[in-house]
């Protein structure tokens, strides 16, 4: 019996987890539903800096995923707890605007100081917007104060580039076992992540899962003939449309979610704060997310369909070639799933789980535009694209999606050590 089968999408449980994050750190919480009729935020001082983060890391940002995951969580973790307290006596939107938008900056421009010339002009958009006196000056100081901070607490984690693709001796061929991938049979990737300081996780293999199916059972089988059938380059029985899935989701994680994230963060009638939270979260349990991803892969080391489907003994073909080139790590679990696992958890807990229709565009399927009002259909629609790719298991893809939300469970249940102490 396969364990990750019939995964419910949306516990009631964790949804009730998010209101009790939100209400624990004194912001309205409101349902999906009913976000359109609450008062929007005074201001888009969150959004210009989300957009500003954004364009700074896709313009000067590392080569590395969860580096660049790391930079959102640092930078806007300074800026949730900058503007979790507003000294008496000031303006509460001033105050909090001042702080986010400094709280940011200094952050991005010690982690990507080739964009300080773009990052002091955003800076300097934002001040001059908001009135001069104690509230912007009180709140730009909060800012700085807090990026300082964040910055020396998360100093040597391990995940800079050079420690996130630690060296790795693969082991000997054997059954199972992973081994470098063609065309270009890479060195492994992303080992050191396993070895980096979570955020809130006590430790990366807290939540390791399960072995993989053995390769003697019919689990196995049946991946590996659906993964044979629907991944092969040459596929006469994958659709157009699942060949479509399978371009749209084929980039970074970080990437094709940007824009459900600010979906969400554009709707939220949170403050300028409890927007800073949603955004720190939601990077802090995918930095987390991205660390225990790889504790489990690499305890493991299942090989990737190319190797099972070419040197396996179950109807070997030298030939096969799947549709999109495997990546240089193990096949379980899927990390494009565990991000999808994470990111659903937290913005299913914190701002409901449907919203109303958003459209999404991919830039490795150009020209093709998906609209969806729920977070878990981006989960669904993960799960299906590794396996159409023909790089991951659908075990592995359905683990990845439970390995996500325990994790990132694991992140809301804890947020009083994110925001609770300044």
């Amino acid at each position: 019996m396969n364990p990750f089968r019939n995964r419910h999408p949306v516990r009631p449980a964790l949804v009730a987890l998010g209101s009790a994050v939100l209400l624990a750190a004194s912001v309205t919480v409101p349902s999906a539903a009913a976000a359109g009729a609450e008062e929007q935020p005074r201001s888009s001082v969150a959004l210009d800096w989300y957009d500003t983060t954004a364009a700074t890391i896709a313009a000067g940002g590392a080569p590395t995923q969860i580096t660049n995951s790391r930079t959102w969580g640092v930078s806007w973790l300074a800026a949730a707890r900058a503007t979790r307290l507003v000294p008496a006596g000031v303006d509460r939107g001033d105050y909090q605007d001042a702080a986010l938008a400094s709280a940011v900056h200094d952050a991005l421009v010690a982690l990507v100081p080739s964009r300080t010339e773009e990052l002091d002009a955003a800076l300097r958009t934002t001040l001059e917007a908001v009135p001069d006196g104690p509230a912007e000056s009180k709140g730009v100081a909060a800012g700085a104060r807090q990026a300082r901070l964040v910055l020396a607490a998360r100093e040597g984690d391990g995940l800079d580039p050079a420690s996130v693709n630690a060296p790795f001796t693969v082991p000997p061929a054997a059954p199972g076992v992973w081994q470098p991938t063609p065309p270009a049979y890479a060195p492994a990737a992303q080992y050191g992540n396993r070895l980096a300081r979570p955020f809130l996780l006590d430790s990366p293999d807290q939540y390791r899962l399960p072995a993989p199916p053995a390769l003697d059972s019919a689990r196995y089988r049946a991946d590996l003939a659906e993964v044979r059938a629907y991944g092969a380059v040459d596929s006469t029985v994958r659709t157009e449309k699942q060949t479509e899935t399978a371009d749209f989701w084929l980039g970074s994680s970080l990437t094709l979610y940007t824009e459900p994230l600010r979906v969400a963060l554009a709707r939220s009638p949170q403050s300028s704060a409890g927007r800073a939270r949603l955004v720190a979260l939601f990077h802090i349990a995918l930095v987390d997310t991205q660390i225990a991803t790889s504790d489990t892969k690499y305890a493991y080391l299942r090989w990737r369909p190319v190797t099972a489907i070419r040197a396996g003994s179950i109807d070997p073909d030298p030939a096969w070639t799947p549709l999109h080139t495997t990546p240089a790590h193990p096949d379980y679990p899927s990390g494009h799933n565990t991000y999808s696992g994470a990111a659903e958890a937290v913005l299913s807990a914190l701002v409901g789980p449907r919203t109303a229709p958003f459209k999404l565009t991919s830039p490795t399927a150009p020209g093709v535009t998906r609209t969806y009002t729920a977070w878990s259909r981006l989960s669904q629609e993960n799960v299906d694209a590794r396996v159409y790719s023909g790089i991951h298991t659908r075990s592995a893809d359905e683990a990845g999606l439970v390995l996500g939300e325990r994790v990132a469970t694991h992140a809301l249940r804890n947020a009083t050590r994110l925001f609770g102490t300044l």
